[in-house]
Parts: C-alpha cells; sequence; structure tokens
C-alpha cells in the first residue's frame, strides 16, 4: 500500500504542474477543461501560478520525505478543487464537469491525505534490516 500511495502522491503533485503550465500557455484551451468559458484573460495567470505552487508544495514536501505533513497538506488544499467545483457550477460550468473533474479530484486528494496520514513510520529494526551484517 505504501508504494501505491507514493505513486499516487507524486501524481498528485504533478498533475497540477500540467494544469498550471496549459493555463499559462494556452488559457482559453485549458478554461475549457476547467469547465467554464474563457471570460476573463487575467484569470489565467492566476490559475496556473496556483496550481503550479500547488502541486510545487506536495512535491517538495514529499521529496523531504515528510509523509505524515504531506497528508496535511493534501487534506487542506483539497478545498482548491471542491471551491473549483463551486466556481464551475455558480459560472455556466456543467455540474458533469464539475462533479467528473472537481469534485473527483477532491476525493483523490482526501483518500491520498487519509493514507499518508495512516501510515505507521517505519520502525528501526525494520529501516536497519537490509544493512544488518553478521556479528561473530
Amino acid at each position: 500500500m505504501r508504494r501505491f500511495t507514493t505513486v499516487l502522491t507524486v501524481l498528485i503533485g504533478i498533475f497540477p504542474l500540467t494544469f498550471g503550465t496549459r493555463f499559462l500557455f494556452d488559457g482559453a484551451g485549458a478554461a475549457a477543461g476547467f469547465g467554464i468559458t474563457a471570460a476573463a484573460g487575467g484569470f489565467f495567470p492566476v490559475k496556473g501560478i496556483r496550481d503550479i505552487a500547488l502541486g510545487l508544495v506536495v512535491l517538495a514536501l514529499f521529496a523531504l520525505g515528510q509523509r505524515r505533513p504531506t497528508g496535511v497538506i493534501l487534506a487542506v488544499i483539497a478545498i482548491v478543487p471542491i471551491a473549483d467545483a463551486i466556481i464551475v457550477t455558480t459560472h455556466g460550468g456543467s455540474l458533469a464537469t464539475a462533479l467528473l473533474v472537481h469534485a473527483l479530484t477532491a476525493a483523490v486528494m482526501l483518500l491520498d491525505a487519509t493514507l499518508l496520514l495512516r501510515e505507521r513510520p517505519a520502525t528501526p529494526e525494520t529501516a536497519a534490516a537490509p544493512m544488518a551484517t553478521a556479528t561473530p
């Protein structure tokens, strides 16, 4: 399960980098995938930088081996896709997009946060086992 959680966490960190980059370079196209019409051009760089920053926070914390704090951060920032779903439905977007893109993202983030928070730290015996040497 730890390997699954590791892969999921890395993907959750990488996906916002791709979405954010798309908003910086193809705002109108990214807006359609987000679920709203391309009404305000200033929105694109704001959304892009926000997504990139959130992805980098997750990846940096996780890369430093901080699994539990990464779980806390994922639980906290799950509010972002929840708010995105609300924004989509209140600004002319479809309920299907709000649920399938944003609510599902929040659910996956909360699942990963739960998995990270429930992990037990490796015991010293388990962590040292591969490096154990025979004593004379």
